[in-house]
């Protein structure tokens, strides 16, 4: 293992994910900049909050600034030069992304190159790259691993993130950036988006407000907690693949049912969910399980958290929030999980 970079550059570094790696990055003395449009998919107030939890870890520079507007990166990477872009923004989601598939691509796929273009010119060495369990599809075999042939993208979103991880392969075949896409299996934890499915599913039962479980219920996700992939996270910033590039799952390796999830939830809270059943989703697949052996052996990841732990200080973190951060300055998301 290498160091880890001390002048990080962040895209996405309001939102969930990013808030929290950006917090870690500064307790280990890095120099952080964060760039970040604070779109509104979920409320800008709400990644003004991250901000400020951020500010709690130490000192960061903030950008306001689009990924798809060329000059604004080619500006923040021209003047900060860091030794590592972590690309984190992104439009994200399944389902919204069958509805906007243009808009996905324009910010996913384009958005990217302009990144992978600015680093390239201002000689950023390497580059980090959140893509997502997603790029796996309908047809891979479970445990999903990084050297699976056959992927097959089931969404818009999970496309573009295919294709972010390939532009990314491209550059460091051509113009020798070090590359890593760290593939996350449904992250959560404090700060979650208010749009997936335990942080709606808390606020909506805690509000005896019904939720909505889409199919029968025995869908499976490999939820990871928030901190475990921060270590994944850390630990792929100081790695210095062999080939230049390289993919890991970062995943819990430990998939439950949508079913069991709200048990698990029912029993944190002490209070039964109002569940409503309707059709599958399109775009959705039906199980996803990270093999992390991968990982385990050259980043030294070690998931440690239990979805039933994890659940369990997700609603203790949410109650401990005020009614204006749970719910007034929360869009109403019916319907999205």
């Amino acid at each position: 293992m290498h160091s880890i970079p001390k002048v990080v550059l962040i895209t996405g570094g309001a939102g969930f994910i990013g808030s929290h790696l950006a917090s870690a990055l500064l307790r280990h003395g890095c120099k952080v900049t964060i760039l970040d449009n604070l779109n509104d998919f979920y409320s800008p107030e709400l990644k003004k909050v991250n901000l400020a939890e951020i500010g709690r870890a130490g000192d960061f520079d903030f950008v306001f600034g689009d990924i798809c507007d060329r000059a604004a990166v080619r500006d923040v990477v021209a003047r900060l030069r860091p030794g590592a872009l972590v690309h984190l923004a992104a439009r994200a989601g399944v389902r919204p992304s069958v509805e906007n598939p243009v808009l996905y691509y324009e910010t996913n796929v384009t958005g990217t190159a302009h990144l992978l273009e600015a680093c390239r010119d201002f000689e950023v060495p390497k580059v980090v790259f959140a893509s997502s369990s997603s790029v796996y599809g309908t047809r891979s075999a479970t445990p999903f691993r990084e050297d699976a042939l056959l992927l097959s993208p089931a969404s818009p979103y999970a496309a573009t993130k295919l294709a972010g991880e390939a532009m990314l392969h491209s550059f460091v075949n051509c113009y020798g950036l070090q590359g890593i896409a760290l593939r996350f299996f449904t992250v959560y934890g404090p700060r979650q988006r208010p749009d997936l499915a335990i942080n709606k599913f808390v606020r909506l039962i805690g509000n005896s407000a019904p939720i909505q479980l889409f199919g029968d219920g025995n869908s499976a996700r490999d939820y990871t907690w928030v901190e475990d992939i921060v270590s994944g996270a850390l630990a792929a910033m100081a790695y210095a693949p062999p080939n230049g590039y390289d993919v890991f799952n970062l995943g819990n390796s430990q998939p439950i049912s949508l079913e069991r999830m709200v048990t698990l939830i029912e029993e944190a809270m002490g209070k039964r969910a109002i569940r409503q059943y309707t059709n599958h989703a399109a775009g959705d697949m039906m199980v996803t399980c990270a093999d992390i052996a991968k990982a385990q052996g050259l980043l030294g990841y070690r998931p440690s958290t239990t979805i039933a732990e994890g659940i369990r200080r997700f609603v203790g973190w949410a109650l401990e929030q005020s009614a204006a951060t749970l719910t007034s300055s929360v869009p109403d998301l019916a319907g999205v999980v």
